[in-house]
């Protein structure tokens, strides 16, 4: 079993409160790809963009890679044996029992929060062997911490349905207290999720729209798919990510392959999209079809290896994403764009602005 690594230092700022995106765009009056979008490269200053201006932004040639897993009501309500609420977070398969599919084994990473006045809160507490209570006769054994986790648990479920079945039933979407109350489910899907799978929303690409996808293509700028269904973040707690299972389809693997051997820049839309295709990236630059657990940690030590480019939301101070924009970047830049970020108001989270990295050369 892969215990979850301590994470390196990653950058340190000051968030103002008002920067946090509480709402999605549609309910400040902006559409999906109407969002601000900074760009940053080297040796220039960072550029005030929309998304909607991708398609010229980019070149022809150039390749997005974008995650399709589609976001699960992740979050249930729970009683623990004393009777006091608690919400239950469900995140991914215990990693190396197989893909989604292996819920019928019945072991869960999961995440226990505390009931708080406008989300949920952090649980530290030991509770290794309570039976939480869940709605409509289902039940939550926490067996064990995750190993090097201090947020994560191994998770006996026993549900009176598949988990998916389950949660459309009786869960929620995840969210975190810069969201003021819930929002439905659509909210927190893309336009091209394919199949349910991520405790929380691949973020980065919800500003996607099939008009601004067209339009790609229009330019010449290629679109392809592969899969990793994203854990819980928590983001008051930044652990490095435990294995996640993924899939990259031969068609976009030999697609990245093709477009860096033609001189195009492979960009990910996401970091979830970062870790699946460095996953299957060998030594020479060489991206490979596979599926399994995406246990590649994205550092500035480990750098990348077939991606040029990245689409990605504005991440919390320390924030264990941060080191993958570092290792695709460097730490200058990233000062640079966040110090820039903060000074032109754009927004934070996953109903937020974006960032486009494309440090070159290529």
């Amino acid at each position: 079993m892969t215990a979850v690594a301590a994470a390196p230092a990653s950058l340190d700022f000051h968030l103002p409160a008002e920067l946090q995106a509480h709402e999605p765009p549609e309910a400040r009056g902006v559409d999906r790809d109407g969002v601000r979008m900074m760009v940053s490269r080297p040796f220039a200053p960072p550029a005030d963009h929309t998304v909607r201006d991708l398609p010229t932004v980019l070149r022809p040639g150039d390749l997005l890679v974008v995650n399709t897993s589609g976001t699960l009501p992740a979050a249930v309500n729970a009683r623990r044996p004393d009777g006091s609420a608690a919400a239950l977070h469900v995140s991914t398969p215990l990693p190396g029992l197989g893909g989604p599919d292996a819920a019928a084994a019945g072991l869960w990473l999961v995440e226990l929060r505390r009931p708080a006045p406008t989300a949920t809160g952090p649980f530290p507490d030991d509770v290794t062997g309570e039976m939480l209570r869940l709605p409509g006769g289902g039940t939550a054994e926490l067996l064990s911490r995750y190993p090097g986790s201090r947020r994560l648990w191994i998770a006996a479920l026993r549900l009176p349905r598949p988990l998916a079945a389950y949660l459309a039933q009786h869960g929620r979407p995840i969210r975190y207290a810069h969201v003021g109350r819930d929002w439905p489910l659509a909210a927190y899907q893309t336009v091209y999720a394919t199949e349910a799978g991520s405790a929380e929303m691949p973020s980065a690409g919800r500003p996607l729209t099939p008009r601004l996808i067209t339009d790609l293509v229009a330019h010449g700028v290629g679109v392809t798919p592969l899969v990793l269904h994203a854990g819980v973040s928590s983001l008051e707690d930044h652990e490095l990510p435990p294995p996640e299972p993924y899939r990259v389809p031969a068609e976009t693997a030999a697609r990245v392959n093709a477009t860096r051997a033609g001189g195009g820049r492979v960009v990910a839309v996401g970091t979830t999209v970062v870790r699946a295709l460095e996953t299957v990236a060998d030594e020479r630059g060489v991206a490979h079809p596979g599926r399994g657990w995406a246990d590649t940690v994205v550092t500035p030590e480990r750098g990348v290896r077939v991606v040029d480019g990245l689409l990605t939301g504005w991440h919390e101070p320390r924030a264990s994403h941060l080191l993958i924009l570092e290792a695709l970047a460097g730490r200058p830049l990233l000062e640079e764009a966040y110090a820039a970020a903060v000074g032109r108001g754009y927004l934070w989270h996953e109903f937020g602005d974006l960032h486009l990295l494309l440090p070159g050369p290529r």
